[in-house]
């Protein structure tokens, strides 16, 4: 596969409503698109990337910066035989994984429009719908959070994630209990808490929980490994994995029972993947985390959520919950079920609005091949 050319592309999208995390709320997202020029064909990536180093620590500018500088030139120059060879091409570049995810995640769809093939198929991925979750941020009330829980279980969502911090933890979990004793619950903490917490998260073993999200560092295996020996609620870490070493030292010290693959996090989906298949082999479930994507990565979400081991629903939600217009059309749409369908068009089924990335680009550059000397 010849690359023509890359383009970066940075947008201003708004939420439809704010979203609270205990990083704080974000009301907005400056989003980062990579598109592939390759012999007629157009492919799409997304980098997931913050506006601040909160949850990583990449940004939507470093990721800019190590794309236009390092990544995409060589890339550019590069005839690509395999998109699962790129993690080998960008080995020299340590770190910045949102980035190299970007660009890798895009040549996997140009590679699935160049054989014909499903985005989800070239991946591995044999499920027909994928199980869907919902991610619900802190709200202003707690009657502002019961009515949020209520909304998105009548649009049919197979489990409700509740963010958490502290002074925002057991009395929402009561009260949703006491309303809805029998929903698929759990909770996400993104690394609020610290083991001295341990007695006051022991409490939230009375609520059924299907698990506990990263509550301790995001960088930490060892102290979520005493954490889990407390719990009787399953541990799942999302930060802390960053690729397939990772997972295997996490299940070998038991620090948790369930993985979170965020795509972007691990650095594409060869690495996704790996991950997926390391957990599988030794029983562990894994799930596909959100990171406030457009359709773009959504679409890649749900090709990577069609791999066997997804087998909790994940945060791959429809598109009008985040955004009052999507850029892919058909926008992603969630069945009265909680299921989305996998598409089964080459790529990843669903084509891109281009007029209205054309209008909510704010930057753009483009890179070709590195001329030789």
């Amino acid at each position: 596969m010849r690359i023509d050319a890359i383009y970066l592309r940075e947008l201003h999208i708004p939420l439809v409503q704010p979203f609270e995390t205990s990083f704080g709320v974000t009301t907005d997202r400056r989003v980062l698109l990579v598109e592939l020029k390759s012999e007629g064909l157009t492919a799409w990536g997304e980098c997931v990337a913050g506006e601040h180093p909160y949850f990583s620590d990449e940004t939507i500018d470093t990721a800019w910066l190590v794309m236009t500088q390092e990544l995409a030139p060589v890339l550019a120059s590069t005839e690509v035989e395999h998109a699962g060879k790129i993690p080998s091409l960008f080995r020299q570049v340590r770190g910045h994984r949102m980035a190299k995810a970007a660009l890798e995640n895009a040549v996997w769809d140009l590679e699935a429009q160049v054989r014909g093939i499903a985005l989800a198929e070239l991946l591995g991925g044999s499920r027909e719908t994928i199980p869907c979750g919902v991610s619900i941020g802190i709200q202003p009330t707690l009657e502002r959070q019961l009515a949020e829980i209520e909304k998105e279980l009548a649009a049919g969502y197979q489990r409700i994630k509740l963010k958490c911090k502290p002074g925002w933890d057991t009395k929402v979990f009561e009260a949703v209990r006491k309303r809805w004793p029998d929903i698929v619950l759990s909770c996400d903490a993104n690394s609020a808490y610290r083991l001295k917490d341990a007695d006051h998260i022991r409490e939230w073993d009375n609520f059924n929980l299907l698990m506990i999200e990263q509550p301790l560092w995001y960088d930490d295996f060892y102290f979520h490994s005493l954490l889990q020996k407390q719990l009787n609620t399953a541990i799942c870490l999302d930060e802390s994995i960053r690729n397939r070493r990772d997972a295997l030292a996490a299940i070998e010290m038991e620090s948790c029972r369930i993985i979170n693959i965020k795509n972007g996090r691990v650095g594409g989906f060869s690495e996704a993947i790996a991950v997926h298949n390391a957990a599988q082999e030794r029983g562990i479930p894994v799930w596909c985390g959100g990171m406030l994507e457009s359709g773009i990565g959504r679409s890649h979400n749900i090709a990577l959520s069609s791999l066997p081991n997804f087998s909790l629903p994940g945060d791959v939600s429809a598109s009008k919950r985040y955004w009052k217009e999507d850029i892919i059309e058909p926008e992603v749409t969630v069945s009265a079920e909680g299921e989305i369908v996998v598409p089964a068009e080459p790529g990843r089924g669903f084509a891109v609005r281009e007029d209205l990335v054309e209008r909510l680009t704010v930057r753009k550059e483009e890179i070709r091949a590195l001329a030789l000397a």
